[in-house]
């Protein structure tokens, strides 16, 4: 079983290199938290979003990986507190009309119960409001939660605007740590968030890595990488990430494609291929 790096964060939080993201698995959830961090995985991803995850079959995995020799103090765990917006209206883990901070403290008392856990390491807003003065309502409430030792650290997702992501930083007492955003190519990669983010200490998470990107997995420069690597496709674009400083997540359900994902540590790219991989990225977004 390979053994995967960790990073620290600007905050002092030790975030493994690759985690495991639980978004639509459904009643296999905890079958699979446990299969994931028995194949490897120190870091699990969830949310506060019925519609998404179910997060508590996340804590029931948690607990069966910890009879099992795994317990909770060696796992990296990271959460989101979800806007009524990107919730099915029918099943929103709590007062919708209340105002936003009792949103989040709800949100999270809820998150705490599912995951059967005090506290997590990544407390991540889903996604920024409409205005910037409800994005800062929201951030105040989950730096009211940090300081209070239920998170180690803050992050964002889905904030593909740099102006949105740095008026909250500007206006954080808290900074985050984390931005988590799709990777693909209407948002260009993300290349001038992530310089952005890289020059401020934020460490940027992908998601949907793979599922976004055929074009890339299938073209003549992956395929001849692989082949010379004696990797897949697969590989070669993750060990590429996590060369450029990214943290991927992966929702595989295959028990022999997440050992091949934790096997992306056993090589290395040049730096040529690397810079191959970041032009092949940049040709695709136009």
């Amino acid at each position: 079983m390979s053994t995967q790096p960790w990073i620290t964060t600007s905050v002092g939080i030790n975030m493994p290199c690759f985690i495991y993201g639980t978004a639509w698995k459904k009643a296999r959830t905890a079958d699979l938290v446990v299969q994931a961090l028995l194949a490897g995985f120190k870091g699990i991803d969830t949310a506060g979003q019925p519609k998404h995850y179910d997060e508590t079959l996340v804590g029931v995995g948690l607990q069966r990986a910890k009879q099992q020799g795994i317990p909770r103090e060696t796992l990296y765990l990271q959460t989101k507190f979800t806007s009524p917006s990107g919730q099915d209206p029918n099943h929103i883990p709590y007062d919708k009309t209340a105002p936003i901070q009792e949103q989040v403290a709800q949100s999270f008392a809820k998150s705490q119960q599912n995951l059967q856990t005090d506290y997590v390491d990544g407390l991540i807003l889903h996604s920024p409001f409409a205005t910037h003065a409800q994005t800062l309502q929201a951030w105040r409430a989950l730096e009211t939660i940090q300081r209070a030792g239920g998170a180690r650290q803050l992050g964002i997702s889905n904030c593909y605007n740099l102006n949105v992501l740095q008026a909250l930083y500007t206006d954080a007492k808290i900074k985050p740590a984390i931005v988590q955003n799709r990777f693909y190519k209407d948002t260009g990669y993300d290349v001038a968030l992530r310089h952005w983010c890289t020059e401020y200490g934020i460490i940027y998470q992908s998601f949907w890595t793979l599922t976004a990107n055929p074009h890339i997995l299938n073209s003549e420069t992956v395929r001849n990488l692989a082949a010379h690597h004696h990797q897949t496709p697969a590989k070669i674009f993750f060990r590429y990430l996590h060369q450029v400083g990214i943290v991927p997540l992966t929702g595989t359900k295959s028990e022999q494609h997440m050992q091949e994902d934790l096997a992306i540590f056993d090589f290395s790219l040049t730096g040529d291929e690397v810079i191959k991989l970041s032009l092949l990225l940049q040709a695709n977004t136009d």
